[in-house]
């Protein structure tokens, strides 16, 4: 298993090993020695390759302060190399032993209400202490310096699931080191005053020593610009504190590869230091639990929308934990994939980018807080379908990782992503509008359910490989981006603007030229004159929350019908649709065509949906957020002149399609995400890597099967 130097971040970089990582999160820690045999015998016999450890035992491997025992893992490790499964260690910092949080109290985390975390649980620690930084930096220290020369170990991981549990603290250690951060970046306190208003409702600051972190309702709103400044603080130091470990490891072994697993995407700009750092980027990914939280439809759908999502701040990735079965904690549980649904969840993750993956867990735990959350095996030490599921997996993988291998996503449309900035400047001031994200999944799950290729993607990255960018409110829209979105449109590309693009800068500030701002304004030729609420029965208000995870969130209350009073219409073609959240009244150029109108209230007339042609392209400007009924008005409209079509035509319902490809290879990934036996026609002429059989046109897929076509 060979390592390269990394390519740059990009959503079109691939991965930097020569092999499939493939395998399961293992706790040897958590059974007898007696097992360890038979379960190096039976992950060899599934054809796993890899097995993840350590990661919660810090207290096993330094039961006092300086004195380590790394023998349970020694053997451990030995035991699964004698049988060919290389081991990704962890640096086991998410769970600090109890003799550390007793001897240095302040490390623990402290929350919103002044309440000190208590040890019982996982990451309690606060990240931001040095204190605790040292003692993360000691434990990585011991064991770079004991494993360096070990030959089954491959790789590491770094903590587990950074910010998943809570990403803030409001530590005395967090408010020293989160002022130290806005010295740093001011300097002085009048650049700072500048930056959050601080003559706005006499926010001003004498100097930093008086600065806290921002508590919401305290009793009112926060400055925008505080709020923001704290979690790009957040996100630096998590950064930071990775950075500790990754440095010792380099060190001790410059061939390990290493990587960090997302949960929860809170507080960690991946494009920043914290993706720079690390060889690539994992994300775990339990599709049931996303859906079972959020109630945002189909658990197949919804992840796509992750993969996609994710896939955008570094390319190509890992799953170091794929779900397998039944998920639980004591709060929550998720529903359990039919037989079928594990591997062609699995199969799913990797037709959207991942080039390794990890089944969680080995076998499920017998006592804690997830004594109910499944593994490959069962309670029983029995191995049953989870297992044989997983093993069929291993040979779709031995069957195409040769032509997988170094191929990336084919995207034909994109979607604004990854930008940490954006991200929280919608949190700063969400005012219950939906987040970029959950504006985006109406055009993300229209290509879904078409069969279109569809993604994620920065502005700054490689644009030449997509035909249409739509930018979904992105309220920070920096200048440094516009040459590159400019040249996409003059060769060719469809640019596709939403609503409140551009409505501020980098400090939360509204800029004094009219949205979209320079730039965009002169590409789109349009100007966002005036802009005001539309209160539809039902729709989010004053009571909105902030964005969560990937983007989505949840009202906490819904205006009453009541409300229901202002409805504004336009009509795109022959179609009318109503307006959602929002809308816009445009000052048009005159060489602007108006696509779509306003026809009814004071705005009827008005442009509502402008397109300019730039070169060979087209910049369009939204002038209200998406619907599903405006993106297949704007899909009939735009699509076919963009060269946009499915990649495979007449696409069954529930039947998931993807390509991934590179130079002279060209996989089509078709899943049945569903229990039906379904018929697939329109289908490429080649062979189907998964049978070997030949296919031309038409395909039947059983429940939850798949087909990997190499064409």
């Amino acid at each position: 298993m060979k390592r390269k130097a990394p390519a740059p971040l990009s959503v079109w970089r691939t991965l930097n090993l020569d092999e499939f990582l493939l395998g399961v999160p293992h706790y040897p820690e958590h059974v007898d020695e007696s097992y360890w045999k038979r379960d190096a015998e039976r992950m060899a016999a599934a054809g796993f390759n890899v097995s993840r450890l350590g990661e919660f035992a810090w207290h096993i491997m330094e039961p006092r302060e300086g004195v380590f025992d790394f023998s349970l893992f020694d053997q451990a490790i030995e035991v699964l190399g004698s049988h060919g499964i290389k081991t990704i260690f962890c640096t086991p910092t998410a769970t600090p032993p109890r003799w550390l949080t007793a001897t240095y109290p302040e490390v623990l985390r402290v929350d919103e209400n002044g309440k000190t975390a208590t040890h019982g649980s996982r990451q309690h620690a606060d990240t931001n202490s040095p204190v605790y930084r040292m003692h993360s930096r000691r434990i990585t220290q011991a064991l770079a310096e004991h494993y360096r020369d070990n030959k089954h170990i491959v790789g590491w991981q770094t903590d587990n699931e950074l910010n998943t549990t809570s990403s803030t603290s409001h530590s005395e250690a967090t408010e020293r080191e989160f002022r130290r951060y806005l010295h740093d970046r001011y300097q002085t306190i009048d650049a700072l005053n500048f930056a959050w208003g601080g003559n706005f409702w006499a926010t001003a600051y004498d100097n930093f020593d008086q600065i806290t972190v921002p508590r919401a309702h305290n009793p009112g709103f926060p400055s925008p610009g505080h709020f923001q400044d704290y979690h790009r603080f957040l996100a630096h130091a998590t950064a930071a504190f990775q950075r500790d470990q990754v440095e010792i490891l380099r060190r001790a072994n410059p061939v390990w590869f290493i990587f960090h697993n997302l949960g929860r995407l809170e507080d960690i700009d991946f494009r920043g230091q914290f993706g720079h750092d690390l060889d690539f980027l994992g994300f775990d990914i339990y599709p049931m639990l996303y859906d079972e939280m959020r109630r945002t439809g189909g658990h197949a759908a919804t992840q796509a929308l992750h993969l996609d999502v994710c896939r955008a701040y570094s390319g190509n990735f890992i799953v170091p934990e794929q779900a397998s079965g039944f998920g639980s904690q004591p709060g929550f549980s998720t529903m359990t994939p039919e037989p079928g649904e594990m591997r062609r969840m699995a199969l799913s993750s990797v037709a959207r980018g991942a080039d390794g993956l990890m089944f969680f867990r080995w076998r499920p735990a017998h006592y804690g807080a997830e004594i109910y959350w499944m593994g490959i095996l069962d309670h029983d030490d029995v191995p049953r379908r989870r297992y044989r599921e997983a093993m069929e997996f291993a040979r779709d993988i031995a069957k195409i990782k040769k032509d997988l291998l170094g191929t990336t996503v084919r995207m034909d449309v994109a979607i604004a992503g990854a930008d940490f900035d954006n991200q929280e400047a919608y949190k700063a001031y969400p005012m219950g509008m939906p987040s970029p994200v959950e504006d985006a999944v109406h055009l993300h799950r229209y290509c879904y359910s078409k069969g279109i290729a569809c993604g994620f993607i920065h502005p700054e990255d490689d644009l030449s490989r997509i035909k249409l960018l739509y930018v979904p409110h992105w309220v920070m829209w920096k200048p440094e981006w516009n040459g590159n979105v400019e040249a996409f449109v003059k060769n060719g590309g469809t640019l596709v603007i939403g609503a409140m693009t551009g409505t501020r800068n980098v400090h939360n500030h509204i800029p004094t030229v009219l949205a979209p701002g320079r730039g965009l304004s002169e590409l789109c030729g349009v100007r966002v004159e005036e802009f005001g609420r539309v209160a539809e029965s039902g729709a989010d208000g004053l009571f909105g929350l902030q964005g969560t995870e990937f983007g989505l969130h949840h009202p906490a209350r819904r205006l009453p019908a009541s409300s229901a009073a202002r409805r504004y219409k336009f009509v795109v073609g022959n179609q009318e649709h109503e307006a959602a959240h929002l809308y816009e009244l445009l000052d048009v150029d005159a060489e602007v065509e108006v696509i779509g109108r306003w026809n009814n209230r004071f705005t009827s007339g008005r442009a509502a949906i402008t397109s300019r042609k730039v070169g060979k392209g087209s910049a369009i400007y939204i002038g209200t957020y998406l619907t599903g009924s405006l993106v297949e008005g704007l899909a009939d409209q735009l699509f076919a002149h963009t060269g946009i079509a499915p990649l495979v035509a007449n696409l069954p319902a529930n039947v998931e399609v993807t390509v991934r490809e590179a130079a002279g290879r060209k996989l089509l990934f078709v899943l049945n995400t569903e229990e039906d036996t379904v018929e697939v026609s329109s289908l490429p002429t080649g062979v189907d890597l998964l049978t070997g059989k030949e296919v031309s046109g038409c395909l039947s897929l059983g429940p939850h099967e798949s087909a990997v076509i190499r064409f």
